[in-house]
């Protein structure tokens, strides 16, 4: 593996210490033209993040993939000498993509850092070309070729592909604009999941096997974005572009099929999005800034009350993919509902259900004249007819039967009368009060019985015995970072075969995504290791230095690469009970050579 790294970075030393500032992109794997690359910036001594300065990385459009601190402490043994070493860092990460195939030199990059401006190192990095073929295609399409500003606007993208592939690498460029704000649709089918591209920006994926297309049989991805333009104007949005490695040979191996993988890529068309301004006229007072195709109504349970009874509405608003920005409405803004019930403060979280935003609330009619819930408006801008529009729910009738106001005289129960048409009033009410002095009891506390008394012997008792009980549990039980970490070390093995044995009965599409989670958590836990960070090239090279082996080594990289072509190939790749057995074999081998 090849990780360029600059070791010539700047250095200084602040008042907490020694800090260096450096950049790398890991180059273990080729890069390709159009497919994004990590980039980091390393601040080594800290793990406070510092301000990077990107107009020199403009080209190739960065984008932020989130900050990670490191801290990690660890403890080595030398002619019976203890050496406590701690190392602090904070990574930045960032994305970056090429357009020109060629040798390239990212350039230095001025990061502030505790008052004082570090240079990082430039970086040399290689982009290939990647190749062509039929066997894979890429379509982009917009649901509006023409909206207005603040109209939610869903992108779809669908890559097919008929043969083997892995390591799918998605560009969509859109997604580092400023023109619009990005969010996922609120009304997802069954099949659909979110996922991460690798570069922070999160999309829906559903997955289509057999799918016909262009005369033939094609595997479908299909991925799913909302855009929101926040300004008029005409946008040209660049093609999407997908590269990944495919399988241009197949043989028949001792561990199962072997197959041999070169880099394609393929590319959508570019689309043009018209987008119009709001106006200004005959905007209701009502508009909070829907702008989309919506409808609203209403019910409302139980319809005959007496006053003050709770009646719960429910107040249905659909219409659109997207509905987050769809807001409570506004029940104590309408007069005739704020005048004629009592609305509390409080309210429940909508919910989404059968593709609509569902809002629940309780109200109560605060008098007998009451006789219907109004009709409730939703103001929104509708594209299709280019004007504002008002929709409202139907009345909702109600009968509400008078209440009977209790007197001083009926909560007494001194006369005898009725309230409402079932409750009774007591003849006695609060007036059956004991007035003797037989039924006082002497309540004067005395040291002396407090002590002997069970109830007191309790309060005491407890706090003493709890005490003492945590300082046996803390006694028995005192433990150190270098304990844990080595009881961690010890217990990896076998949880990760429990694991593993528990992953057979998984559904078959979530397999190969398990498999690699328990794989790499094994190794992350048995070398000390941040499994959320480790590629199977990683775990290739832990387990060579830790065994010597390399073929134990090569089968657990190429099994990981096998699992995650299942997340896109399942009918190619099949995760089953065998691979399964064989991983769980590997895992017993790494733990019998890794102690020699």
């Amino acid at each position: 593996m090849l990780v360029v790294l600059a070791l010539s970075a700047a250095m200084s030393r602040g008042a907490v210490g020694q800090v260096r500032v450096f950049a790398q992109v890991d180059t273990s794997k080729d890069i390709y033209v159009g497919e994004r690359f990590a980039y980091n910036v390393i601040i080594d001594g800290d793990t406070n993040p510092g301000e990077v300065d990107l107009a020199p990385l403009a080209k190739y459009h960065p984008q932020s993939t989130g900050n990670s601190p490191v801290s990690q402490r660890s403890i080595s043994l030398i002619n019976g000498r203890m050496t406590e070493k701690v190392v602090k860092q904070c990574v930045m990460g960032f994305s970056l993509v090429a357009d020109q195939a060629g040798p390239i030199q990212v350039p230095p990059l001025a990061v502030t850092f505790g008052g004082k401006t570090y240079q990082t190192n430039p970086v040399q990095v290689n982009i290939l070309k990647p190749g062509t073929t039929d066997r894979l295609d890429l379509e982009a399409a917009l649901s509006e070729k023409q909206c207005y500003v603040g109209q939610p606007v869903i992108i779809t993208i669908k890559f097919y592909y008929s043969a083997q592939i892995s390591d799918p690498q998605f560009n969509i460029p859109v997604f580092g604009s400023d023109a619009f704000y990005f969010e996922n649709p609120d009304v997802v089918s069954p099949q659909e999941k979110e996922y991460d591209l690798g570069t922070g920006v999160t999309v829906f994926v559903s997955q289509y096997s057999r799918t016909a297309h262009k005369g033939g049989n094609f595997n479908l991805i299909v991925l799913r974005k909302v855009l929101i333009p926040k300004t008029a104007g005409q946008i040209e949005l660049a093609p999407a572009t997908v590269s990944t490695n495919v399988a241009v040979s197949r043989a028949r191996g001792f561990w199962g099929p072997q197959y041999e993988y070169k880099r394609f890529m393929v590319g959508s068309e570019p689309l043009t999005l018209t987008i119009l301004p709001l106006p200004e006229e005959s905007r209701p007072a009502e508009f909070y800034g829907l702008v989309g195709r919506y409808t609203i109504s209403a019910s409302a349970a139980p319809t005959s009350v007496n006053v003050g009874d709770p009646i719960t509405l429910t107040v249905k608003i659909g219409g659109s993919k997207y509905l987050k920005p769809v807001q409570w409405p506004a029940l104590e803004q309408m007069p005739e509902i704020a005048a004629n019930f009592k609305i509390p403060s409080q309210k429940s979280s909508p919910i989404i259900e059968n593709d609509l935003k569902v809002f629940t609330q309780t109200i109560r009619a605060n008098n007998d004249k009451v006789t219907v819930i109004p009709a409730i408006p939703l103001a929104f801008f509708d594209p299709d007819k280019g004007r504002y529009v008002v929709a409202k729910t139907d009345p909702i009738a109600l009968t509400v039967a008078p209440t009977k106001i209790l007197t001083g005289a009926d909560l007494e129960g001194t006369e005898f009368s009725t309230v409402n048409k079932e409750v009774e009033a007591i003849r006695k009410g609060l007036s059956a009060n004991y007035e003797s002095l037989e039924v006082l009891k002497n309540q004067r506390f005395s040291l002396p019985a407090a002590v002997v008394n069970p109830g007191y012997a309790a309060l005491w008792g407890a706090p003493l015995a709890a005490l003492i009980i945590s300082s046996l549990v803390k006694l028995f039980t005192h433990t150190t970072p270098e304990k844990t970490a080595l009881k961690r070390r010890r217990s990896a093995p076998g949880r990760a075969i429990r694991e593993l044995k528990k992953a057979v009965s998984a559904e078959p599409d979530n397999r190969g995504e398990l498999l690699v989670s328990i794989m790499k958590q094994y190794i992350g836990e048995r070398f000390d290791k941040v499994a959320g960070s480790l590629t199977a090239d990683d775990c290739h090279q832990i387990i060579v230095c830790a065994t010597e082996d390399t073929q134990i080594a090569d089968r657990y990289r190429d099994t990981i690469a096998r699992c995650e072509a299942a997340r896109y190939a399942p009918v190619e790749a099949e995760v089953g009970a065998s691979l399964i057995k064989e991983v769980v074999g590997l895992v017993r081998n790494i733990e019998k050579k890794s102690r020699r």
